[in-house]
């Protein structure tokens, strides 16, 4: 039988995956205001960027735990995992929006269309506003249970989208090698939504 934790210890794994996603964060934060950074908005971006692969990769995991392990109780982790892979998102994008173009919106949708990897990038940050705006209780219950998950399964277009960013802005520099370890572990996580579907059947 699959272990199943208790209220209470429920409630510190939760608060313990909190801190555990924030720390990034409180780190670059604290990197930036001591000044120990050479080239803070290059770090700053850099960084959101990783952690929201690392972060979308784990939300994506959460289902798959689930059924290999039967740990049911790990669903309840993936709405606070899915709203810091958006806080780590907006992060990034807040970086490219404001430290780079300053609040311009007509320099920064010029840049939009004229590089095809902050393209996709911008679009996957705008496919994961609606499931952000749309991650409470309330919601779910205005949407219905089904239209709720059709709007969240956006969630691989905006996973595919990201890793398509990410090559394309490291082919600039020649460097797969990221990208290609985040593509397998989306492609994983993907396949086995897909053979469970099939196999379903």
């Amino acid at each position: 039988m699959a272990w199943t934790p208790s209220p209470r210890q429920l409630a510190g794994i939760k608060a313990a995956v909190f801190l555990m996603a924030l720390l990034p964060f409180l780190r670059m934060a604290w990197l930036v205001a001591q000044g120990a950074l050479v080239e803070p908005l290059a770090f700053l971006t850099r960084g959101t960027g990783d952690w929201t692969l690392y972060l979308l990769c784990i939300t994506l995991a959460v289902t798959p735990l689930r059924r290999l392990t039967g740990w049911n109780w790990v669903v309840k982790l993936r709405r606070m995992l899915g709203l810091f892979t958006f806080f780590y998102a907006l992060l990034h994008f807040s970086c490219f929006f404001w430290f780079d173009h300053f609040f311009d919106i007509a320099a920064m949708l010029k840049d939009v269309v004229k590089r095809p990897f902050i393209t996709v990038g911008f679009i996957a940050f705008v496919l994961l506003v609606p499931m952000a705006a749309t991650s409470t209780n309330g919601m779910i219950r205005r949407l219905g249970g089904k239209r709720w998950q059709w709007l969240h399964r956006l969630v691989y277009v905006v996973a595919v989208l990201g890793i398509l960013h990410f090559w394309w802005m490291k082919a600039g520099k020649n460097d797969f090698q990221q990208p290609i370890v985040f593509g397998l572990i989306v492609a994983l996580l993907l396949g086995l939504r897909v053979y469970w579907r099939v196999t379903r059947r």
